[in-house]
């Protein structure tokens, strides 16, 4: 099959070869070699950009405007909740007392928003930033590898630069892309604040708090830009990026909890200490544009020292022969998830142990409270300490929601990428190779629960001297794995019968956490929980065991499996 050369210039025709060889590292640029000097035009090495952004305009029409509408209705709502909380002076006084503390401080952010009255706009920006900020950078870095990585690892990459397409092309309309949706979210983080009317939540500080979510959007974007370059994996790159946004945000609170210094060196940091609604200093801002200019220009310094499709990194060599574990369908599929459980389970330990961390200090954080009392009143339990545990854990249990279905939908990447095709064309069956991969997911998904309930239980036990909490919290964070089964049959069935509507997955972890977790501060109604499977788990340890629900929610699990696997036995497989 041939294809047709493309013109670069107006008027010219440049042979196939000579883009091959204007794209190999350490080439010699087409002009350079006709005796013109210099490094080849710069419209050559963008050509094609617009196309490609609008391209990834189109494909991310329902991504990006769902990121940043979910980011914008968890920070208007977490203000509402602040307002309702702690409106009046003498409940922030008591808030900001309790803040104080080492283990607070690690969890929100610098000490100085505590000093001059604790209004409304510093609540947000002393416990908000940290968080929302690492979904907004969660946000910029899946935008760019989906874009960059994602595209060379699918061969489309290639297809494209056969064509009229210059090498810094896809970076610069995947940055593009990503920075054009952090300034989106930035831009309605600060009207939508401003016109909110929360007191001292000002038009000057609403703007500075909307500069930081887009700055620290641009410059995980930057992370982003760089990592892609370093390995030929697109889930390799999300996982380095991921690794610099966890880095960030530990050395952010080990800063705070500290003297501040190490504070300085992450990002998080620089845009907490902008102080929006308290100093609101403009000039931190500066160090996060720098880095991400930094952290751009490396990419593409980066981009051209590889090949398309490789990466920096050379992959280590591999045994002459597969391992007993590797030539079987689970061994194999557990090579494929083992670097995201890994992740996955070290996140969750340490947001366990963050959690438990803070249990010592919960009757002073939360008492003359009025609506956390009747949340934790509703939640039962003999203490405060076991009511807000049982709270917590749901926060726990949704993370753990997260890695089921990115698990659970391996197949479907799988899939789509071509790779499941030649495995299926030997004498492994659809259900095995199906069945493997959903079998981790539920394995992973129990783990990674008991690691959350070990990191909680830990903590918690050395916060308040309580051993008991070990076992109790690990087991209380269990009794959330039927609610991850029933996850992963949803997924399931989606994969077998509607392999287009897979991201409706989604929906259960973030129904979940609306209406288990959030839903009780907003007062939603019972039926509304009734409709997610985590309200039907048992509310440990606040409440007693009740074991008829859990079989129920298992049952319901095993049916949606063995649908989702019927569903793929039937139709055709996604070739290429």
């Amino acid at each position: 099959m041939s294809t047709g050369t493309g013109s670069e210039t107006t008027g010219s025709t440049t042979p196939r070869t000579a883009d091959a060889a204007r794209d190999r590292p350490g080439s010699t640029p087409p002009a350079a070699a006709s005796g013109t000097g210099g490094p080849p035009a710069l419209h050559r090495l963008l050509a094609g950009t617009g196309t490609l952004v609008r391209f990834a305009l189109r494909r991310d029409r329902v991504r990006i405007p769902v990121w940043i509408a979910a980011l914008l209705m968890a920070n208007l709502s977490t203000l509402a909740q602040f307002e309702g909380l702690y409106g009046g002076a003498a409940e922030r006084a008591s808030i900001a007392k309790t803040m104080g503390s080492p283990a607070a401080l690690a969890m929100t952010g610098p000490r100085h928003y505590l000093e001059g009255g604790y209004g409304l706009g510093a609540m947000l920006g002393h416990q908000v930033i940290g968080f929302y900020g690492v979904l907004t950078g969660l946000m910029a870095v899946l935008i760019v590898v989906r874009h960059t990585r994602d595209e060379e690892e699918t061969g489309r990459a290639e297809l494209l630069r056969s064509a009229v397409v210059g090498r810094h092309a896809a970076l610069t309309a995947a940055l593009t892309v990503a920075v054009t949706a952090s300034l989106a979210l930035g831009g309605l983080l600060a009207a939508g604040l401003a016109a909110a009317g929360a007191p001292g939540v000002n038009w000057g500080g609403s703007l500075l708090y909307g500069a930081v979510f887009a700055g620290l959007g641009i410059v995980f974007a930057g992370v982003a830009a760089v990592t892609v370059q370093i390995t030929e994996h697109a889930r390799g790159a999300a996982g380095m990026a991921l690794g610099v946004i966890g880095l960030a945000y530990a050395l952010r609170a080990a800063g705070d909890v500290g003297d501040g210094t190490l504070s300085w060196l992450s990002p998080i940091g620089w845009a907490q200490r902008s102080y929006p609604f308290v100093d609101d200093l403009w000039w931190p801002l500066l160090l996060t544009l720098a880095a991400a200019v930094a952290l751009c220009g490396t990419g593409y310094a980066l981009s051209v020292r590889r090949d398309v499709g490789e990466g920096l990194r050379t992959p280590p060599a591999g045994r002459r022969t597969a391992s007993a574990v590797l030539v079987r369908p689970f061994g194999f599929a557990l090579r494929l998830h083992r670097g995201m459980l890994a992740g996955f389970g070290a996140g969750v330990f340490l947001l366990g142990t963050m959690y438990g961390s803070m249990l010592g200090d919960v009757e002073e954080m939360l008492k003359d409270i009025d609506v956390m009392d009747q949340v934790l009143a509703q939640a039962g339990g003999s203490s405060l300490v076991e009511s807000f545990a049982s709270v917590v854990m749901i926060v726990n249990s949704v993370v753990a929601a997260v890695y089921v279905v990115l698990a659970a939908l391996r197949p479907r990447a799988e899939e789509g990428a071509g790779r499941a095709e030649p495995l299926l064309a030997t004498g492994l069956s659809r259900t095995r190779w199906v069945w493997s991969h959903l079998s981790v997911t539920l394995v992973g998904g129990t783990f990674t629960l008991l690691l959350a309930g070990l990191g909680f239980g830990v903590a918690g036990a050395a916060s308040t001297g309580d051993r008991g909490l070990v076992l109790s919290l690990t087991g209380a964070a269990l009794a959330y794995a039927p609610a991850l089964w029933v996850t992963a049959g949803v997924a399931a069935v989606l994969f077998g019968w509607l392999p287009r509507a897979t991201a409706a997955a989604w929906l259960v972890p973030v129904y979940a956490f609306l209406v288990g977790y959030l839903g009780r501060l907003l007062q939603f109604p019972d039926w509304m929980n009734d409709l997610s499977p985590f309200g039907h788990v048992p509310q440990l340890p606040a409440k007693e065991m009740d074991w008829t629900p859990m079989a129920v929610l298992t049952a319901v699990a095993a049916v949606l499996l063995a649908a989702g696997l019927a569903g793929f036995r039937r139709r055709d497989l996604e070739t290429k």
